[in-house]
Protein backbone atom coordinates (compact mmCIF):
# COMPACT_ATOMS: atom_id res chain seq x y z
CA UNK A 1 0.00 0.00 0.00
CA UNK A 2 1.34 3.74 -0.50
CA UNK A 3 0.80 5.67 2.39
CA UNK A 4 -0.51 9.22 2.27
CA UNK A 5 -0.01 10.22 6.07
CA UNK A 6 -2.16 7.91 8.38
CA UNK A 7 -4.21 6.90 4.99
CA UNK A 8 -2.62 3.93 3.02
CA UNK A 9 -4.18 3.01 -0.44
CA UNK A 10 -2.83 0.63 -3.36
CA UNK A 11 -2.33 1.64 -6.82
CA UNK A 12 -4.97 -0.21 -9.51
CA UNK A 13 -3.61 -2.81 -11.78
CA UNK A 14 -3.28 -1.30 -15.28
CA UNK A 15 -5.13 2.17 -14.65
CA UNK A 16 -2.74 4.77 -16.01
CA UNK A 17 -4.30 7.75 -14.43
CA UNK A 18 -5.20 6.49 -10.73
CA UNK A 19 -2.63 9.30 -9.68
CA UNK A 20 -5.48 12.26 -11.09
CA UNK A 21 -8.08 10.72 -8.26
CA UNK A 22 -6.45 9.21 -5.49
CA UNK A 23 -4.00 12.74 -4.79
CA UNK A 24 -3.04 13.31 -1.28
CA UNK A 25 -5.65 16.36 -0.24
CA UNK A 26 -8.88 13.65 -1.92
CA UNK A 27 -7.28 10.46 -0.08
CA UNK A 28 -6.80 13.27 3.32
CA UNK A 29 -10.76 13.77 2.96
CA UNK A 30 -11.59 10.64 2.78
CA UNK A 31 -9.54 9.66 6.14
CA UNK A 32 -11.40 12.95 7.53
CA UNK A 33 -14.99 11.24 6.68
CA UNK A 34 -13.64 7.90 8.09
CA UNK A 35 -12.31 9.21 11.35
CA UNK A 36 -15.48 11.08 12.09
CA UNK A 37 -17.67 9.04 10.65
CA UNK A 38 -16.91 5.13 11.02
CA UNK A 39 -17.93 4.64 14.22
CA UNK A 40 -21.40 5.41 13.88
CA UNK A 41 -21.69 3.66 10.86
CA UNK A 42 -20.60 0.00 12.62
CA UNK A 43 -22.89 1.22 15.74
CA UNK A 44 -26.00 1.13 13.04
CA UNK A 45 -24.63 -1.89 11.45
CA UNK A 46 -24.53 -3.58 14.70
CA UNK A 47 -28.46 -2.70 15.03
CA UNK A 48 -29.69 -4.48 11.78
CA UNK A 49 -29.52 -8.14 12.85
CA UNK A 50 -30.87 -7.32 16.45
CA UNK A 51 -33.76 -5.52 14.56
CA UNK A 52 -34.19 -8.39 12.04
CA UNK A 53 -34.15 -10.76 15.07
CA UNK A 54 -37.11 -9.08 16.62
CA UNK A 55 -39.04 -9.17 13.35
CA UNK A 56 -38.39 -12.80 12.24
CA UNK A 57 -39.54 -13.77 16.00
CA UNK A 58 -42.49 -11.93 15.94
CA UNK A 59 -43.02 -12.30 12.33
CA UNK A 60 -44.35 -8.51 12.23
CA UNK A 61 -42.77 -5.19 11.57
CA UNK A 62 -44.88 -2.16 12.21
CA UNK A 63 -44.47 1.98 12.08
CA UNK A 64 -41.96 3.31 14.46
CA UNK A 65 -44.43 5.05 17.20
CA UNK A 66 -41.52 7.39 18.60
CA UNK A 67 -41.66 9.17 15.18
CA UNK A 68 -45.41 9.69 15.31
CA UNK A 69 -45.44 13.15 15.05
CA UNK A 70 -43.09 12.74 12.01
CA UNK A 71 -45.26 11.54 10.22
CA UNK A 72 -48.50 13.20 11.02
CA UNK A 73 -46.75 17.13 11.12
CA UNK A 74 -46.61 18.67 8.13
CA UNK A 75 -43.06 19.64 6.85
CA UNK A 76 -41.16 19.77 2.69
CA UNK A 77 -38.13 18.73 1.56
CA UNK A 78 -35.88 21.35 -0.13
CA UNK A 79 -36.81 22.52 -3.49
CA UNK A 80 -35.52 20.27 -6.38
CA UNK A 81 -32.86 22.36 -8.64
CA UNK A 82 -33.57 22.92 -12.23
CA UNK A 83 -31.64 20.24 -12.85
CA UNK A 84 -33.47 17.36 -10.89
CA UNK A 85 -37.16 18.61 -11.76
CA UNK A 86 -37.36 16.42 -15.06
CA UNK A 87 -36.49 12.59 -14.12
CA UNK A 88 -38.63 11.09 -16.28
CA UNK A 89 -36.33 8.72 -17.65
CA UNK A 90 -33.23 7.67 -15.83
CA UNK A 91 -30.57 5.18 -17.79
CA UNK A 92 -28.84 2.88 -15.21
CA UNK A 93 -25.08 1.44 -15.65
CA UNK A 94 -22.03 1.06 -14.26
CA UNK A 95 -19.81 4.58 -14.57
CA UNK A 96 -16.83 2.21 -15.89
CA UNK A 97 -15.64 1.51 -18.25
CA UNK A 98 -15.91 4.62 -20.49
CA UNK A 99 -17.68 3.48 -23.05
CA UNK A 100 -20.57 2.11 -20.85
CA UNK A 101 -20.27 5.70 -19.45
CA UNK A 102 -20.49 7.84 -22.83
CA UNK A 103 -23.59 5.78 -24.34
CA UNK A 104 -25.22 6.11 -21.17
CA UNK A 105 -24.96 9.79 -21.46
CA UNK A 106 -25.73 10.30 -24.95
CA UNK A 107 -29.21 7.47 -24.46
CA UNK A 108 -31.75 10.71 -23.97
CA UNK A 109 -32.30 9.94 -20.50
CA UNK A 110 -32.98 12.98 -18.29
CA UNK A 111 -30.65 11.25 -15.57
CA UNK A 112 -28.43 8.77 -15.77
CA UNK A 113 -27.91 6.59 -12.42
CA UNK A 114 -23.76 6.60 -12.65
CA UNK A 115 -23.64 3.20 -10.63
CA UNK A 116 -20.50 2.40 -8.04
CA UNK A 117 -22.90 -0.08 -6.62
CA UNK A 118 -24.82 -3.24 -8.11
CA UNK A 119 -23.97 -2.86 -11.48
CA UNK A 120 -20.33 -2.31 -11.14
CA UNK A 121 -18.33 -5.16 -9.81
CA UNK A 122 -15.83 -3.70 -6.88
CA UNK A 123 -12.67 -3.70 -8.51
CA UNK A 124 -10.43 -1.30 -7.37
CA UNK A 125 -10.14 -0.51 -10.75
CA UNK A 126 -13.58 -0.08 -11.78
CA UNK A 127 -14.38 1.95 -8.51
CA UNK A 128 -11.32 4.33 -9.57
CA UNK A 129 -11.95 4.55 -12.98
CA UNK A 130 -15.81 4.93 -12.55
CA UNK A 131 -15.04 8.02 -10.48
CA UNK A 132 -12.11 9.26 -13.28
CA UNK A 133 -14.93 9.03 -16.01
CA UNK A 134 -17.84 10.83 -13.55
CA UNK A 135 -14.65 13.42 -13.47
CA UNK A 136 -13.98 13.70 -16.99
CA UNK A 137 -17.27 13.92 -18.18
CA UNK A 138 -18.15 16.78 -15.60
CA UNK A 139 -14.91 18.62 -17.25
CA UNK A 140 -16.61 17.58 -20.76
CA UNK A 141 -13.16 15.50 -21.94
CA UNK A 142 -14.57 11.77 -21.49
CA UNK A 143 -13.62 10.41 -24.88
CA UNK A 144 -12.84 6.53 -25.55
CA UNK A 145 -11.62 4.95 -28.46
CA UNK A 146 -11.58 0.99 -28.65
CA UNK A 147 -8.93 -1.25 -29.54
CA UNK A 148 -11.05 -1.35 -33.32
CA UNK A 149 -10.46 2.71 -33.55
CA UNK A 150 -13.75 3.05 -33.05
CA UNK A 151 -14.20 6.62 -31.15
CA UNK A 152 -16.99 7.12 -28.57
CA UNK A 153 -17.45 11.11 -27.61
CA UNK A 154 -20.31 12.74 -25.63
CA UNK A 155 -22.78 14.42 -27.65
CA UNK A 156 -22.81 17.47 -28.84
CA UNK A 157 -26.20 18.21 -30.27
CA UNK A 158 -28.20 17.99 -27.41
CA UNK A 159 -28.45 17.54 -23.62
CA UNK A 160 -26.31 14.98 -21.78
CA UNK A 161 -27.84 13.10 -19.09
CA UNK A 162 -28.53 14.63 -15.50
CA UNK A 163 -25.78 12.33 -13.15
CA UNK A 164 -26.70 11.19 -10.38
CA UNK A 165 -23.95 8.97 -8.98
CA UNK A 166 -24.35 6.15 -6.53
CA UNK A 167 -21.96 5.13 -3.91
CA UNK A 168 -21.91 1.57 -2.49
CA UNK A 169 -24.08 0.85 1.07
CA UNK A 170 -23.14 1.39 4.55
CA UNK A 171 -22.00 -2.67 4.61
CA UNK A 172 -19.54 -2.76 2.33
CA UNK A 173 -15.35 -2.27 2.78
CA UNK A 174 -13.00 -1.10 0.46
CA UNK A 175 -9.90 -3.50 1.62
CA UNK A 176 -7.68 -1.00 -0.95
CA UNK A 177 -7.92 1.98 1.44
CA UNK A 178 -6.74 2.28 5.13
CA UNK A 179 -7.06 4.56 8.22
CA UNK A 180 -5.54 4.79 10.89
CA UNK A 181 -4.75 1.18 10.32
CA UNK A 182 -8.99 0.13 9.59
CA UNK A 183 -10.09 -0.75 7.16
CA UNK A 184 -11.96 2.06 5.40
CA UNK A 185 -16.01 2.47 4.66
CA UNK A 186 -16.82 1.66 0.50
CA UNK A 187 -19.48 3.94 0.69
CA UNK A 188 -17.46 6.94 1.99
CA UNK A 189 -14.64 6.00 -0.29
CA UNK A 190 -17.02 6.31 -3.26
CA UNK A 191 -18.56 9.14 -1.97
CA UNK A 192 -15.93 10.95 -0.81
CA UNK A 193 -13.73 10.32 -3.92
CA UNK A 194 -16.54 11.40 -6.31
CA UNK A 195 -17.58 14.55 -4.50
CA UNK A 196 -14.05 15.65 -3.80
CA UNK A 197 -13.79 15.43 -7.26
CA UNK A 198 -16.63 16.49 -9.27
CA UNK A 199 -18.74 19.16 -6.78
CA UNK A 200 -17.71 22.22 -7.99
CA UNK A 201 -17.27 21.29 -11.90
CA UNK A 202 -20.98 19.97 -11.73
CA UNK A 203 -22.33 23.19 -10.50
CA UNK A 204 -20.20 24.90 -12.48
CA UNK A 205 -22.28 22.91 -15.27
CA UNK A 206 -25.62 24.17 -13.49
CA UNK A 207 -26.13 20.79 -11.68
CA UNK A 208 -24.97 19.27 -8.79
CA UNK A 209 -23.31 16.60 -6.54
CA UNK A 210 -26.27 14.20 -6.60
CA UNK A 211 -26.59 10.85 -5.01
CA UNK A 212 -28.56 7.31 -5.02
CA UNK A 213 -28.05 5.96 -1.80
CA UNK A 214 -28.22 2.27 -1.90
CA UNK A 215 -29.39 -0.48 1.04
CA UNK A 216 -30.70 1.78 4.49
CA UNK A 217 -32.63 0.12 7.03
CA UNK A 218 -33.20 2.72 9.46
CA UNK A 219 -33.67 6.83 9.27
CA UNK A 220 -30.91 6.94 11.63
CA UNK A 221 -29.01 5.67 8.56
CA UNK A 222 -30.10 8.52 6.41
CA UNK A 223 -29.26 10.60 9.64
CA UNK A 224 -25.87 9.88 9.04
CA UNK A 225 -25.49 10.29 5.12
CA UNK A 226 -27.23 14.10 6.02
CA UNK A 227 -24.31 14.34 8.91
CA UNK A 228 -22.14 12.53 6.14
CA UNK A 229 -23.45 15.63 3.52
CA UNK A 230 -23.20 18.45 5.74
CA UNK A 231 -19.89 17.73 6.55
CA UNK A 232 -18.66 17.42 3.02
CA UNK A 233 -20.32 20.74 2.11
CA UNK A 234 -18.71 22.66 4.78
CA UNK A 235 -15.25 21.23 3.89
CA UNK A 236 -15.42 22.22 0.40
CA UNK A 237 -16.70 25.70 0.97
CA UNK A 238 -20.13 25.18 -0.82
CA UNK A 239 -24.02 25.69 0.09
CA UNK A 240 -26.14 23.81 2.55
CA UNK A 241 -28.49 21.87 0.80
CA UNK A 242 -26.17 21.46 -2.66
CA UNK A 243 -26.18 17.84 -2.35
CA UNK A 244 -29.23 16.04 -3.10
CA UNK A 245 -29.90 12.45 -2.49
CA UNK A 246 -32.90 10.20 -3.48
CA UNK A 247 -32.94 6.94 -1.42
CA UNK A 248 -33.91 3.76 -2.50
CA UNK A 249 -36.51 2.06 -0.66
CA UNK A 250 -35.44 -1.36 -1.08
CA UNK A 251 -34.85 -3.24 1.90
CA UNK A 252 -38.57 -3.75 4.24
CA UNK A 253 -37.72 -2.07 7.05
CA UNK A 254 -37.07 1.47 5.09
CA UNK A 255 -40.41 0.96 3.40
CA UNK A 256 -41.54 1.38 7.29
CA UNK A 257 -39.87 4.34 7.70
CA UNK A 258 -39.82 6.37 4.28
CA UNK A 259 -41.79 9.51 6.32
CA UNK A 260 -38.12 9.56 8.60
CA UNK A 261 -35.99 8.65 5.76
CA UNK A 262 -37.19 11.88 3.80
CA UNK A 263 -37.76 13.52 7.45
CA UNK A 264 -33.50 13.55 7.73
CA UNK A 265 -32.47 13.94 4.77
CA UNK A 266 -35.40 16.97 4.08
CA UNK A 267 -32.58 19.24 3.66
CA UNK A 268 -30.66 17.23 0.85
CA UNK A 269 -33.56 14.90 -0.51
CA UNK A 270 -34.56 14.28 -3.43
CA UNK A 271 -37.13 11.81 -3.51
CA UNK A 272 -37.30 7.75 -3.15
CA UNK A 273 -37.09 4.87 -5.45
CA UNK A 274 -38.81 1.93 -5.39
CA UNK A 275 -36.07 -1.10 -5.81
CA UNK A 276 -37.95 -3.81 -6.60
CA UNK A 277 -35.69 -6.73 -6.98
CA UNK A 278 -33.46 -5.78 -3.35
CA UNK A 279 -36.82 -5.31 -1.97
CA UNK A 280 -38.07 -8.88 -2.81
CA UNK A 281 -33.95 -9.99 -1.82
CA UNK A 282 -35.07 -8.13 1.50
CA UNK A 283 -38.08 -9.63 2.59
CA UNK A 284 -36.39 -12.89 2.15
CA UNK A 285 -33.78 -12.24 4.16
CA UNK A 286 -35.35 -10.52 6.97
CA UNK A 287 -38.00 -13.30 7.52
CA UNK A 288 -35.76 -16.11 6.55
CA UNK A 289 -36.23 -17.95 9.51
CA UNK A 290 -39.80 -16.62 10.71
CA UNK A 291 -42.19 -19.66 9.21
CA UNK A 292 -43.64 -20.55 5.70
CA UNK A 293 -45.65 -17.53 5.66
CA UNK A 294 -42.87 -15.48 4.64
CA UNK A 295 -41.68 -18.24 2.04
CA UNK A 296 -41.45 -16.31 -1.15
CA UNK A 297 -42.99 -17.52 -4.46
CA UNK A 298 -40.86 -18.20 -7.34
CA UNK A 299 -39.14 -14.99 -8.45
CA UNK A 300 -40.38 -15.27 -12.19
CA UNK A 301 -44.40 -15.00 -11.10
CA UNK A 302 -44.21 -11.79 -9.09
CA UNK A 303 -45.14 -9.33 -10.58
CA UNK A 304 -45.30 -5.64 -9.21
CA UNK A 305 -49.47 -5.99 -9.93
CA UNK A 306 -49.36 -8.23 -6.50
CA UNK A 307 -51.06 -6.43 -3.48
CA UNK A 308 -47.60 -6.99 -1.65
CA UNK A 309 -45.83 -4.72 -4.23
CA UNK A 310 -48.80 -2.09 -4.82
CA UNK A 311 -49.06 -1.20 -1.34
CA UNK A 312 -44.94 -0.62 -1.30
CA UNK A 313 -45.03 1.39 -4.42
CA UNK A 314 -48.30 3.09 -3.82
CA UNK A 315 -47.36 4.27 -0.16
CA UNK A 316 -44.12 5.55 -1.84
CA UNK A 317 -46.16 7.71 -4.07
CA UNK A 318 -48.29 8.96 -1.55
CA UNK A 319 -45.25 9.37 0.48
CA UNK A 320 -43.07 11.27 -1.75
CA UNK A 321 -45.82 13.76 -2.78
CA UNK A 322 -47.16 14.50 0.47
CA UNK A 323 -43.06 15.60 1.42
CA UNK A 324 -42.58 17.61 -1.85
CA UNK A 325 -40.29 14.64 -3.12
CA UNK A 326 -40.21 12.60 -6.16
CA UNK A 327 -40.98 9.30 -6.75
CA UNK A 328 -39.19 7.15 -8.94
CA UNK A 329 -40.05 4.04 -10.53
CA UNK A 330 -38.30 0.43 -10.33
CA UNK A 331 -35.81 -1.08 -12.69
CA UNK A 332 -37.01 -2.79 -16.36
CA UNK A 333 -34.60 -5.63 -16.37
CA UNK A 334 -35.89 -6.60 -19.53
CA UNK A 335 -33.54 -5.52 -22.29
CA UNK A 336 -33.76 -6.13 -26.45
CA UNK A 337 -32.29 -7.98 -28.62
CA UNK A 338 -31.40 -6.70 -31.67
CA UNK A 339 -30.46 -10.05 -33.18
CA UNK A 340 -34.23 -11.72 -32.24
CA UNK A 341 -36.64 -9.40 -33.20
CA UNK A 342 -39.36 -11.58 -31.09
CA UNK A 343 -37.41 -11.02 -27.92
CA UNK A 344 -37.27 -7.62 -28.40
CA UNK A 345 -40.82 -6.63 -29.73
CA UNK A 346 -41.31 -8.99 -26.08
CA UNK A 347 -39.11 -6.92 -24.10
CA UNK A 348 -41.12 -3.13 -25.81
CA UNK A 349 -44.54 -4.36 -24.85
CA UNK A 350 -43.10 -5.46 -21.47
CA UNK A 351 -41.39 -2.26 -20.45
CA UNK A 352 -44.50 -0.02 -21.87
CA UNK A 353 -46.68 -1.89 -19.64
CA UNK A 354 -44.45 -1.20 -16.51
CA UNK A 355 -44.25 2.19 -17.21
CA UNK A 356 -47.53 3.22 -18.23
CA UNK A 357 -48.71 1.35 -14.15
CA UNK A 358 -45.90 3.65 -12.92
CA UNK A 359 -46.72 6.75 -14.61
CA UNK A 360 -50.45 6.08 -13.91
CA UNK A 361 -50.15 5.24 -9.97
CA UNK A 362 -48.22 8.53 -10.19
CA UNK A 363 -44.21 8.14 -10.31
CA UNK A 364 -42.31 11.28 -11.51
CA UNK A 365 -40.11 9.14 -13.77
CA UNK A 366 -38.55 5.74 -13.85
CA UNK A 367 -35.32 3.34 -15.11
CA UNK A 368 -34.62 1.30 -17.84
CA UNK A 369 -31.14 -0.28 -18.57
CA UNK A 370 -30.80 -0.47 -22.18
CA UNK A 371 -30.40 3.21 -24.28
CA UNK A 372 -32.91 1.27 -26.77
CA UNK A 373 -35.73 1.50 -24.15
CA UNK A 374 -35.17 5.13 -23.19
CA UNK A 375 -37.78 6.35 -26.08
CA UNK A 376 -40.57 3.41 -24.61
CA UNK A 377 -40.05 4.87 -21.14
CA UNK A 378 -39.85 8.97 -22.42
CA UNK A 379 -42.83 8.15 -24.72
CA UNK A 380 -45.42 6.97 -21.57
CA UNK A 381 -44.27 9.59 -19.09
CA UNK A 382 -44.67 12.10 -21.97
CA UNK A 383 -48.50 10.72 -22.22
CA UNK A 384 -48.90 11.32 -18.97
CA UNK A 385 -46.87 14.35 -17.97
CA UNK A 386 -47.79 16.22 -21.21
CA UNK A 387 -45.44 20.04 -20.40
CA UNK A 388 -45.17 19.59 -17.07
CA UNK A 389 -41.87 18.22 -15.56
CA UNK A 390 -43.09 15.80 -12.59
CA UNK A 391 -46.80 15.00 -11.43
CA UNK A 392 -45.41 15.75 -7.32
CA UNK A 393 -48.84 17.89 -7.27
CA UNK A 394 -50.53 14.40 -7.45
CA UNK A 395 -50.94 14.06 -3.56
CA UNK A 396 -52.58 10.09 -3.76
CA UNK A 397 -54.80 10.84 -0.76
CA UNK A 398 -56.69 7.99 -2.13
CA UNK A 399 -53.79 5.62 -0.47
CA UNK A 400 -54.10 4.15 2.87
CA UNK A 401 -51.87 0.93 3.70
CA UNK A 402 -50.95 -0.96 6.35
CA UNK A 403 -48.38 -2.71 8.16
CA UNK A 404 -50.13 -5.95 7.19
CA UNK A 405 -50.58 -5.14 3.71
CA UNK A 406 -46.53 -4.53 3.67
CA UNK A 407 -45.86 -8.00 5.05
CA UNK A 408 -48.56 -9.81 2.93
CA UNK A 409 -46.17 -12.16 1.42
CA UNK A 410 -48.87 -14.73 0.43
CA UNK A 411 -50.57 -12.48 -1.83
CA UNK A 412 -47.41 -12.55 -4.12
CA UNK A 413 -48.38 -16.15 -4.88
CA UNK A 414 -47.02 -19.62 -3.41
CA UNK A 415 -45.79 -21.29 -6.11
CA UNK A 416 -42.51 -22.83 -5.57
CA UNK A 417 -41.15 -25.18 -8.68
CA UNK A 418 -38.03 -26.84 -9.29
CA UNK A 419 -37.23 -25.62 -12.77
CA UNK A 420 -37.05 -22.46 -10.95
CA UNK A 421 -34.50 -23.53 -8.40
CA UNK A 422 -32.61 -24.57 -11.56
CA UNK A 423 -33.09 -21.32 -13.07
CA UNK A 424 -32.24 -19.72 -9.46
CA UNK A 425 -28.60 -21.48 -9.68
CA UNK A 426 -28.74 -20.82 -12.68
CA UNK A 427 -28.71 -17.22 -12.69
CA UNK A 428 -26.62 -17.27 -9.38
CA UNK A 429 -23.72 -18.64 -10.75
CA UNK A 430 -23.11 -17.17 -13.94
CA UNK A 431 -23.94 -13.76 -12.59
CA UNK A 432 -21.43 -14.35 -9.45
CA UNK A 433 -18.90 -15.86 -11.96
CA UNK A 434 -19.05 -12.84 -14.54
CA UNK A 435 -18.98 -10.26 -11.32
CA UNK A 436 -15.46 -12.10 -10.52
CA UNK A 437 -13.92 -11.78 -13.20
CA UNK A 438 -14.72 -7.80 -12.96
CA UNK A 439 -18.49 -7.29 -14.72
CA UNK A 440 -21.54 -6.12 -12.66
CA UNK A 441 -24.35 -5.84 -14.73
CA UNK A 442 -24.91 -9.16 -16.99
CA UNK A 443 -27.59 -9.88 -19.60
CA UNK A 444 -28.84 -13.52 -19.07
CA UNK A 445 -31.55 -14.83 -20.71
CA UNK A 446 -32.39 -11.25 -22.28
CA UNK A 447 -32.87 -9.73 -18.47
CA UNK A 448 -30.52 -7.38 -17.19
CA UNK A 449 -29.11 -8.66 -13.65
CA UNK A 450 -27.41 -6.98 -11.63
CA UNK A 451 -26.64 -8.19 -7.68
CA UNK A 452 -29.87 -8.12 -6.30
CA UNK A 453 -31.45 -10.62 -8.57
CA UNK A 454 -28.71 -13.10 -8.04
CA UNK A 455 -28.88 -12.19 -4.24
CA UNK A 456 -32.75 -13.19 -4.53
CA UNK A 457 -31.86 -16.36 -6.44
CA UNK A 458 -29.70 -18.00 -3.58
CA UNK A 459 -31.30 -16.40 -0.82
CA UNK A 460 -34.52 -17.90 -1.62
CA UNK A 461 -32.60 -20.99 -1.99
CA UNK A 462 -31.95 -21.47 1.47
CA UNK A 463 -35.37 -20.25 2.37
CA UNK A 464 -36.80 -23.22 0.28
CA UNK A 465 -34.93 -25.96 2.51
CA UNK A 466 -35.25 -24.27 5.30
CA UNK A 467 -38.71 -24.67 5.46
CA UNK A 468 -39.18 -27.82 3.08
CA UNK A 469 -40.63 -26.16 0.61
CA UNK A 470 -42.41 -29.31 -1.66
CA UNK A 471 -41.67 -28.21 -5.63
CA UNK A 472 -45.58 -28.17 -7.66
CA UNK A 473 -43.53 -29.50 -10.91
CA UNK A 474 -42.15 -32.74 -8.93
CA UNK A 475 -43.49 -33.45 -5.99
CA UNK A 476 -39.75 -33.06 -4.47
CA UNK A 477 -39.18 -31.60 -1.49
CA UNK A 478 -36.32 -29.22 -1.03
CA UNK A 479 -33.43 -30.23 0.73
CA UNK A 480 -29.33 -29.85 1.12
CA UNK A 481 -29.27 -33.19 -1.17
CA UNK A 482 -31.58 -32.14 -4.01
CA UNK A 483 -29.74 -28.66 -4.36
CA UNK A 484 -26.64 -30.13 -4.11
CA UNK A 485 -28.33 -32.61 -7.16
CA UNK A 486 -29.17 -29.67 -8.63
CA UNK A 487 -26.42 -27.24 -8.43
CA UNK A 488 -23.96 -30.37 -9.80
CA UNK A 489 -26.33 -30.19 -13.08
CA UNK A 490 -25.69 -26.70 -13.63
CA UNK A 491 -22.10 -26.60 -12.64
CA UNK A 492 -22.19 -29.13 -15.93
CA UNK A 493 -24.57 -27.05 -18.05
CA UNK A 494 -22.42 -23.63 -17.38
CA UNK A 495 -19.05 -25.65 -18.41
CA UNK A 496 -20.50 -26.77 -21.90
CA UNK A 497 -21.59 -23.23 -22.27
CA UNK A 498 -18.38 -21.41 -21.36
CA UNK A 499 -15.44 -24.38 -21.85
CA UNK A 500 -13.38 -25.63 -19.58
CA UNK A 501 -10.57 -22.93 -18.86
CA UNK A 502 -13.47 -19.88 -18.25
CA UNK A 503 -15.42 -22.28 -16.10
CA UNK A 504 -11.85 -23.22 -13.84
CA UNK A 505 -10.82 -19.42 -13.75
CA UNK A 506 -14.35 -17.64 -13.04
CA UNK A 507 -17.31 -20.25 -12.40
CA UNK A 508 -16.06 -23.17 -10.33
CA UNK A 509 -15.25 -20.71 -7.55
CA UNK A 510 -18.69 -19.19 -8.43
CA UNK A 511 -20.44 -22.06 -8.00
CA UNK A 512 -18.40 -22.94 -4.73
CA UNK A 513 -19.48 -20.15 -2.95
CA UNK A 514 -23.20 -20.22 -4.00
CA UNK A 515 -23.18 -24.18 -2.82
CA UNK A 516 -21.82 -22.82 0.38
CA UNK A 517 -24.29 -19.88 0.54
CA UNK A 518 -27.16 -21.85 -0.21
CA UNK A 519 -26.59 -25.10 1.95
CA UNK A 520 -24.95 -23.86 4.59
CA UNK A 521 -27.30 -23.92 7.86
CA UNK A 522 -25.80 -20.01 8.79
CA UNK A 523 -27.28 -17.48 6.06
CA UNK A 524 -24.63 -14.50 4.72
CA UNK A 525 -26.42 -11.35 5.05
CA UNK A 526 -24.83 -10.34 1.73
CA UNK A 527 -23.38 -12.26 -1.23
CA UNK A 528 -21.12 -9.83 -2.06
CA UNK A 529 -19.40 -9.50 1.17
CA UNK A 530 -17.44 -13.24 0.80
CA UNK A 531 -17.69 -12.63 -3.00
CA UNK A 532 -15.18 -9.66 -2.68
CA UNK A 533 -12.37 -11.36 -0.52
CA UNK A 534 -12.51 -14.05 -3.33
CA UNK A 535 -12.58 -10.88 -5.52
CA UNK A 536 -9.36 -9.47 -3.55
CA UNK A 537 -8.21 -12.81 -3.17
CA UNK A 538 -8.17 -13.13 0.25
Amino acid sequence: MTPTSTVEHTVPEGLDRAGEILTDDALQFVAELHRRFAPRRAELLGLREEHRRRAASTGSLDFLPETREIRESEWTVAPAPPALQDRRVEMTGPASPAKMAINALNSGAKVWLADLEDASSPTWHNQVDGVLNLRDAARGTLGFTSPEGKQYALRQDAPLAVVVTRPRGWHLPEHNVTVDGQTASAALVDFGLHFFHTAGLLLANGHGPYYYLPKLESHLEARLWNDVFTFAEEHLGIEHGTVRATVLIETIPAAFQMEEILYELREHASGLNAGRWDYLFSIIKYFRDAGERFVLADRSTITMTAPLMRAYTELLVQTCHRRGAFAMGGMAAVIPNRRDPEATEAAFAKVRADKTREAEDGFDGSWVAHPDLVPTCREVFDGVLGEKPNQVDRLREDVQVSAEQLLDVPSAGRVSTQQELAANLYVAIRYTAVWLSGNGAVAIHNLMEDAATAEISRSQIWQQIRNGVVYEDTGNTATRELVAQELQRQREVLRDEVGQESYDEHFAPAADLIADLALEEEYVDFLTLPAYDLLEGR
